[in-house]
């Protein structure tokens, strides 16, 4: 198996080993606003026809009508159920927050509050081309649960048989989601921003998914409609030294490997030993998956790296921003407060970027591509919108006044001015 690998690279060689699989934006660009534009002039007719297009299935009805939803339970073996219970027991507590409004008094006699209202409508993409993501499910619809939005939608491909597998059904009823559609791709993510006669518009739109559904978002949200954050391929970069596990690290590169051949895999150590044992255990492993072509493909896309000390591999890190850091190193505490850019991070030899996918209770939506630096992961709050109020008093305004009208006439801004002065002079002659 052929990994790129890069020997104490110089930082002015950084940002060419951060660079992710290329795309031909050009190319994607045209093709996916031809599908926004389509779905948003001829809705439903348009969905029904790509679904035919790049699913191969016909869809009369595009949502999922509320027996099958019931039924999916009937559907999937028990362990199944109890291992989809148990890892939304564990986000819902990870993602419950305070929600009561926070008053502080700036000044005597002036109050201001913050308060957190949910978004009213809220869509959510769930990936279903190569696997059907249950879990992506639950990371999306548990904290639109608590967040307490009036409407959340649910979009996903459907299979060869025009059905949504029952474990995302399942999912789905756990986190209190009814109105669930059979579609994929970008013009799932039309059929949400702009609306369509069965599928409700939505002021936000959540979910990873692959270059195309990635580039629908970016197109809507220049058009003013909001997303969560730009998501795409998957990635991990691990920083380990010499007292890691070589298998362990091997186990964790595949498990990004395999989502599909544009993810990308990054290892950066200071031990060359360690790097060989990895590709050694690579090799081993890769001939036990399933996907294991996918996942050697995404191994080509892939870098390793060996730097002088960790804390230069701290360095790249930070500079790559990745989405998923898994950190092994003898000195876990210091090493893990380097970290200034990253999705998710997940610290020791026991900790497999695997559990913040599916269990742990963080949750596994997460910037990619760089974004990281400027970007963080869903949570309940990305289903909200924070308000601010003020109550100012006779007292307030009589102290706070004059601050106001030196800065208004400063800009030049004499309405401002007189909208306080107006209220200071009723005072003074009260």
């Amino acid at each position: 198996m052929e990994i790129n690998t890069t020997y104490n690279p110089e930082k002015k060689d950084w940002a060419k080993l951060s660079e992710r699989p290329a795309i031909n934006n050009a190319t994607i660009t045209s093709l996916v606003a031809n599908i926004l534009y389509n779905v948003k002039k001829n809705g439903d007719e348009a969905i029904k026809n790509y679904n035919f297009e790049f699913d191969k299935v016909v869809t009369n009805n595009l949502k999922v009508d509320a027996a099958s939803i019931e039924n999916a339970v009937n559907l999937i073996p028990k362990k199944l159920q109890n291992a989809i219970q148990a890892a939304a027991d564990n986000i819902e507590k990870f993602h419950q927050l305070d929600q009561k409004a926070v008053t502080i008094e700036t000044t005597p006699g002036v109050e201001c509050t913050a308060k957190w209202l949910p978004i009213e409508k809220v869509g959510l993409y769930i990936p279903g081309g190569t696997a059907p993501l249950f879990s992506t499910v639950l990371m999306l619809g548990i904290p639109a649960k608590i967040a307490g939005n009036k409407s959340v939608s649910l979009c996903t491909p459907p299979d060869a048989a025009g059905n949504i597998n029952p474990a995302i059904l399942f999912a789905a009823q756990l986190a209190g989601i009814r109105n669930i559609y059979k579609v994929g791709g970008a013009q799932a993510i039309a059929a949400m921003a702009y609306g369509t006669d069965t599928i409700e518009k939505s002021d936000k739109i959540f979910g990873p998914g692959n270059q195309f559904v990635t580039r629908a978002k970016q197109l809507i949200a220049a058009e003013g409609i909001a997303i969560d954050m730009p998501a795409g391929p998957s990635e991990v970069l691990v920083v380990a030294d010499a007292s890691a596990n070589p298998a362990f690290i091997a186990a964790d590169l595949l498990s990004q490997a395999e989502h599909g051949p544009d993810s990308q895999v990054v290892l950066c150590t200071d031990s060359e030993s360690l790097l060989k044992e990895v590709q050694s255990f690579l090799e081993e492993q890769i001939q036990e998956l399933p996907r294991k072509e996918m996942a050697a493909k995404a191994i080509s896309n892939s870098r390793f790296l060996v730097f002088k000390d960790i804390p230069t591999c701290m360095d790249f890190s930070n500079f790559y921003a990745p989405e998923h850091l898994i950190i092994q190193c003898q000195n876990l505490d210091n090493t893990a407060d380097m970290v200034r850019h990253a999705g998710s991070v997940f610290l020791g030899p026991f900790t497999p970027e695997s559990a913040g996918d599916y269990a742990s209770g963080t949750n596994h939506t997460l910037p990619t591509n760089g974004f990281a630096n400027a970007y963080s992961g869903v949570s309940t709050y990305s289903y909200m919108k924070r308000i601010t109020f003020q109550t100012i008093n006779k007292k307030g305004i009589a102290l706070l006044g004059p601050t106001i009208e030196v800065m208004a006439e400063a800009e030049a801004l004499m309405a401002h001015k007189n909208a306080v002065s107006i209220r200071l002079n009723y005072l003074k002659n009260a």
